[in-house]
């Protein structure tokens, strides 16, 4: 099983770029991973569908707006991801969508059927190359809820592998 994370954000727009700072940290704690690739997917472009398309599970890290206090967290798993991203179209500095590249995943045929988007509320996007002070302090509970995610992940392969 090959897991993808990966980071979208633009790290000169202040807390436009945490899902970067939190898929480096990820990196950090589980990179020596065989199973698991990390990608600074920067700003999003059509390029990223072919690692996509490559992976058992793919987990997103972005800054989304949740109509929340800055710095809260949430995670959209499976098909509440899918009715996240087409119900709350952010405007963003992002070449594509993560809509967009859902549609182009489909079209091709491969959509991971495990997939989580974890969301953080931005504070203040625009010129700053470091996260706000809310935003910064969340991001132990973003690892804490990659950790439970990848963990199901896992989980859910090897029910799937011992079913066969």
């Amino acid at each position: 099983m090959k897991i993808l994370v990966l980071g979208i954000g633009n790290t000169l727009l202040a807390d436009e770029g945490v899902g970067i700072v939190a898929m480096q940290e990820l990196e950090a704690i589980y990179g020596m991973r065989e199973d698991m690739e990390f990608i600074d997917g920067g700003t999003l472009s059509f390029t990223l569908a072919v690692p996509i398309s490559e992976c058992d599970a793919l987990l997103v890290i972005d800054a989304a707006e949740l109509g929340a206090e800055p710095g809260t967290v949430r995670s959209f798993e499976g098909d509440e991801m899918d009715r996240f991203l087409g119900e709350n179209r952010k405007s963003s500095v992002h070449e594509v969508g993560l809509l967009d590249l859902r549609a182009i995943s489909l079209l091709t045929g491969y959509w991971p059927q495990q997939r989580a988007l974890i969301g953080i509320q931005p504070a203040f996007v625009g010129w700053g190359e470091a996260l706000t002070p809310e935003v910064a302090a969340a991001l132990p509970e973003v690892c804490q809820t990659a950790t439970e995610i990848i963990g199901r992940f896992s989980a859910a392969e090897m029910l799937r592998e011992l079913s066969t």
